[in-house]
């Protein structure tokens, strides 16, 4: 059997992020570069999973809130938490625990409190120094589904009719008064 390339057999142009890294940022390209030398030459399926995380995109590199990480790391002494993505803070705990974290990025108030509480916030590739293989580490992740996700909507184009579709808007309140008008309503004259 061989493939029906007249129903569409071939997928062309579609290349993996895995093998063209997309993003601009150097440092991710670099950290990319580090850990899939990493994976290759220590064969550590930590490093291929972090190599793997990397090259995701934003949204599925969700950030992780200091409550959710502190409640993981709970029984984990000695231990290092290593998130590929953001690490935000979180008002609602009172206290935060002495942990050691490593993430790719911290808010200025979530690197504070850790710090404060006595632990520690290291980058990707300190880490890649302290333990190659990620021994000693719980590769964590935040929240797929989360609330922010209502508002991020389908592609915008001239083409693209359902461009706003379930989207929801930040707009104070859902009434007639509220966001209504041109550009909202087909019925006033909103083309997309």
């Amino acid at each position: 059997m061989g493939i029906d390339l007249k129903a569409g057999g071939r997928r062309t142009g579609h290349k993996s992020s895995m093998k063209v890294i997309k993003t601009q940022n150097p440092y991710t390209r670099l950290l990319i570069k580090l850990y899939k030398f990493l994976a290759r030459r220590t064969d550590s399926k930590f490093c291929a999973t972090v190599a793997k995380r990397l090259h995701m995109s934003k949204l599925n590199a969700p950030p992780i809130g200091l409550n959710r990480l502190a409640k993981y790391m709970s029984q984990k002494e000695g231990k290092t938490a290593v998130i590929v993505g953001k690490v935000t803070d979180d008002v609602r705990m009172l206290e935060c625990p002495k942990m050691s974290v490593c993430a790719l990025s911290f808010t200025e108030n979530a690197r504070k409190r850790i710090v404060a509480a006595g632990g520690e916030c290291i980058t990707l590739d300190q880490l890649a120094l302290r333990s190659p293989t990620g021994s000693n580490t719980v590769l964590l992740r935040g929240p797929e589904s989360r609330a922010a996700l209502a508002h991020f909507g389908k592609r915008t184009s001239v083409n693209n009719p359902h461009a706003y579709d379930g989207v929801k808007p930040y707009v104070r309140s859902k009434g007639r008064k509220f966001e209504k008008a041109r550009g909202r309503r087909k019925s006033r004259g909103f083309k997309v």
